[in-house]
């Protein structure tokens, strides 16, 4: 049962989300952390299930969208632009601008260690809340919401640009500029043996300059490449 200070949150949130959840217990689940489930009384539903249709979903909506918007690209390139809208560290992105973080249930413990704040719970959430958005409303609701926050992100980043390796881009930036290699490191792997998920750092001279989660290594590399290249800026991939 939802009490009335919960149910004021979850309408401020549908505030944010620009939805209004006909079962609000969805809602409810989709925000619910697995450590916070785990110290709740026995029965509460916590959203790793709703991750998991969440992630179906957005793939999906993603999919669809950029299969009919790029008719000229081939399977590769349209793969190359999914992967990197629908990364992790894209998702967390979205759930810090809708501060989702704010709305999470999570455990004594998660909370103690800043989990409001980390990534893969961010990421995971906003998956949970996709899910719930699809089993409340239907797909279409579902994905006109999911192209309201990644149309620009994806008409961005589907360029000839994007197709370049951004891992190539910014070591041909440090070798200009710091006469040096990047040096990627993994720092966490998490999720069960057949869903993992990796997060790398890329440092230049010992200093972290961004970090990347991926569903492998390839992937997080290139993403924490990408989010180097938005820090130092335009210039190293203009090759100024």
């Amino acid at each position: 049962m939802i009490d009335e200070d919960r149910l004021k949150q979850l309408e401020e949130l549908e505030e944010k989300l620009g939805a209004r959840f006909n079962n609000k217990d969805l809602l409810n689940q989709a925000l619910t952390h697995t450590s916070y489930a785990y110290e709740a009384e026995k029965g509460t539903l916590q959203n790793e299930r709703l991750e998991f249709l969440g992630d179906v979903v957005l793939s999906l909506a993603v999919s669809e969208y950029i299969y009919e918007k790029y008719p000229e690209y081939p399977e590769g390139e349209l793969a190359k632009i999914r992967a990197m809208v629908v990364s992790r560290t894209m998702l967390a992105q979205l759930a810090r601008i809708l501060s989702l973080g704010e709305f999470i249930l999570l455990g004594k413990g998660e909370e103690r260690t800043g989990g409001r704040k980390r990534g893969s719970i961010l990421a995971d959430t906003f998956e949970a809340v996709l899910g719930a958005m699809y089993l409340d409303m239907g797909f279409e609701p579902a994905r006109k919401f999911i192209l309201e926050q990644l149309t620009e992100e994806i008409e961005s980043i589907s360029t000839h640009e994007y197709v370049r390796d951004y891992k190539t881009q910014f070591q041909e930036y440090t070798q200009r500029k710091n006469k040096c290699l990047p040096v990627y490191k993994l720092v966490r792997v998490r999720g069960p043996d057949h869903r993992q998920f990796f997060e790398i750092t890329v440092s230049v001279k010992g200093t972290v300059i961004a970090a990347g989660e991926g569903a492998n290594k390839k992937e997080a590399e290139q993403n924490a490449a990408y989010h180097a290249i938005q820090i130092i800026g335009k210039e190293a991939e203009d090759g100024e």
